[in-house]
């Protein structure tokens, strides 16, 4: 039986990490179905809640993948960095490529990231972040098809220009309650660039589904809506429909902030809680070998953050003092995405195989972990 790790803002403990390497399959491909009484059945509780079980893998042989988005019709889509590709993982458990995006230069942390779809009922555009030969961009790609059939249609351009680099890309993009998209961008090697708001770079950028400016901004004609950030990649938000945001620090903190529009996160001023007027403090922080953080989930009250160089999953509960809960440490090696899975389960993407990892049998996965009321 694992077992969780308690940590809290005054400390965190290590936890020991085991990888082992093994040959990666070519092709992704589904894995067989559990038998029915090893399916997640249970409705969403109130919350919190917490990992019970051993987590499913629902897809094996996935290549450096770095996000994934559920779809109202069932399907799910998963970008792959280094490849170029989106997949489709259909309900009935079928794996195919819908496309490869043209214009994806991977280089580094770069290639092909986040992704993103206005849930209308029927989606009609898929959203995606990019890195191209000469920047980082967003994109939105008409989804036509049916589940099972999906294809995208011509690539029109919301936003270009994003300084690329080698690392500190970001590229995470996620619709709000509010209806308006929201993108990560990290500040590209050049830590200036996220206390300099005429720059894109090291923000949060918020933008109407076209790409322009919505007029309740914080900084009138400007996307940036909140600054001072390193390389952010995960956001959610909770049931009251306020904004958090997972960062990767520098050599000493790694932080989860509540974003509150307008304001400054410190980077490179402050690195993690540091108590100085003017700049923002995390709500918990992690030792950098304990997190690496990336893509960020809510699910019932409870927040999940997948953990890369921390080899780990954090549960993270804002209700009274701010805690967090290791889970998983060193099983399943770099965790990349989170995402709500069906019937009150937590997705979660694996990311052994992007050349930092050590991949493990079957790598990389898709997993689906069962969840129950916690304390």
């Amino acid at each position: 039986m694992r077992r969780p790790v308690l940590s809290v803002v005054a400390g965190m403990l290590a936890l020991a990490v085991a990888g082992c390497a093994a040959e990666v399959p070519r092709e992704p491909s589904a894995v067989p179905a559990p038998s029915p009484s090893a399916r997640p059945t249970q409705t969403p509780f109130a919350g919190p809640v917490m990992p019970a079980g051993s987590p499913t893998a629902l897809i094996s042989g996935l290549s450096a993948p770095w996000s994934v988005v559920r779809l109202p019709t069932g399907s799910a889509l998963i970008s792959e960095r280094d490849t170029g590709k989106i997949l489709e993982y259909t309900a009935a458990g079928a794996v195919r490529v819908v496309t490869t995006v043209e214009g994806v230069a991977h280089g580094g942390e770069g290639g092909l990231l986040g992704l993103a779809v206005l849930d209308t009922g029927t989606p009609d555009y898929l959203y995606a972040y990019y890195t191209t030969a000469n920047d980082n961009r967003i994109v939105r790609m008409p989804l036509l098809g049916s589940p099972g059939d999906y294809r995208l249609g011509t690539q029109q351009a919301i936003l270009t220009g994003l300084a690329r680099a080698g690392n500190h890309n970001g590229g995470r993009i996620a619709f709000g309650p509010d209806g308006t998209l929201y993108a990560t961008v990290g500040d590209a090697g050049q830590p200036s660039r996220s206390q300099d708001l005429s720059s894109p770079n090291g923000k949060i950028l918020r933008m109407n589904p076209d790409g322009s400016v919505p007029t309740d901004n914080p900084f009138p004609g400007s996307l940036v809506y909140s600054y001072g950030h390193r390389n952010p990649q995960g956001l959610a938000w909770d049931s009251n429909g306020q904004l958090w945001a997972s960062e990767f620090g520098q050599n000493t903190w790694d932080e989860f902030n509540r974003i509150e529009a307008g304001k400054n996160y410190g980077w490179p001023v402050v690195e993690g809680i540091g108590g100085k007027p003017g700049y923002v403090d995390p709500v918990l922080q992690w030792a950098t070998s304990e997190a690496s953080p990336s893509g960020l989930a809510y699910v019932s009250g409870t927040f999940f953050l997948a953990s890369l160089r921390g080899q780990r999953l954090w549960a993270i509960n804002t209700a009274g003092t701010p805690h967090s809960t290791a889970w998983f440490a060193g099983e399943f090696g770099r965790l990349r995405d989170a995402v709500p899975g069906p019937n009150g389960t937590l997705w979660v993407l694996t990311n052994n195989t992007d050349g930092r990892g050590s991949p493990r049998s079957g790598d990389d996965k898709l997993l689906q972990i069962t969840l129950v009321p916690g304390t």
